[in-house]
């Protein structure tokens, strides 16, 4: 049987030949000078060799203590679909779940971080607005205090130039009472005129010094009467003049930083029908 001593390549086809004892396989020998087919008759020569062949390496495990009593020859089962196709459809289905779990796991974790915004921007909006009325409420107080000091510095000396204001009454009443023809003669009544000038500088210094503290005069003469700034004295009807208009002053007013500060002492015209 020199034929034999040729290579011979089993090949793995699924496909059982016969229905024998042990699995034949389709043998493809290749000779040195050509491939071909053996004979019907060599076949069975080779494999009644390779089956002699494992059974005496069966027996020997067997004889060894071996607990392997799987067959020589094991049938080997096919699927009637291509394992390619099988993986893919098993693939698909593994990714299918996994994208609907993670699908799912996703809608939660947007629904929980649409909530926990809500819930920020809500209290965003609440600080906001306690952040803006704190403003607010801080600006008022700052422009009241700035307010208030201002006025405090403005009026400091309210009360110790309504006090200067009756010396200044006394000055004027004193100049007031001079009679002017004693004035004309300065060399007989030197001392008189000295003394008026004096008193009347006296006046005009106090006068200016107030001035420059905020503290103004206003004389209301032959004006409309006005009670925010004047107290009526009396009433008298006069002819030639406007009823209701001041005809007499008694004492100046004075006014500190556009607010009255002492109104003026006035005589008014006194209407002849009564109003």
């Amino acid at each position: 049987m020199a034929e034999l001593d040729r290579q011979i390549s089993v090949v793995n086809i699924p496909q059982i030949t016969e229905p024998v004892g042990f699995t034949i396989w389709p043998v493809k020998c290749m000779g040195p000078d050509e491939d071909a087919d053996y004979q019907p008759e060599m076949f069975r020569t080779v494999l009644s060799r390779a089956y002699r062949v494992q059974a005496a390496a069966a027996a020997q495990r067997t004889s060894l203590g071996t607990m392997n009593t799987a067959p020589v020859f094991a049938r080997r089962l096919y699927s009637d679909q291509p394992k390619a196709e099988v993986e893919s459809k098993s693939e698909a289905q593994d990714t299918s779940k996994k994208d609907d779990t993670s699908k799912s796991a996703a809608e939660e974790e947007l629904e929980k971080t649409k909530k926990v915004i809500s819930e920020k921007d809500a209290k965003i909006k609440e600080v906001k607005d306690a952040y803006l009325r704190a403003l607010a409420d801080a600006e008022n107080i700052r422009t009241r205090s700035k307010s208030e000091v201002e006025s405090t510095k403005a009026f400091a000396i309210q009360n110790f130039a309504k006090d200067l204001l009756d010396t200044v009454d006394i000055l004027e009443l004193a100049i007031k009472h001079v009679p002017k023809e004693r004035l004309e003669d300065k060399v007989a009544n030197k001392s008189l005129v000295d003394l008026y000038e004096g008193v009347s500088m006296t006046k005009s210094n106090l006068l200016r010094t107030l001035e420059r503290h905020g503290v103004d005069s206003f004389d209301p003469l032959d004006k409309p009467y006005d009670p925010n700034t004047s107290h009526a004295l009396y009433q008298a009807p006069m002819s030639g003049k406007t009823p209701g208009h001041v005809f007499a002053v008694e004492k100046r007013g004075y006014t500190i930083k556009g607010r009255v500060l002492r109104p003026a002492q006035v005589g008014v015209v006194l209407d002849p029908s009564g109003n």
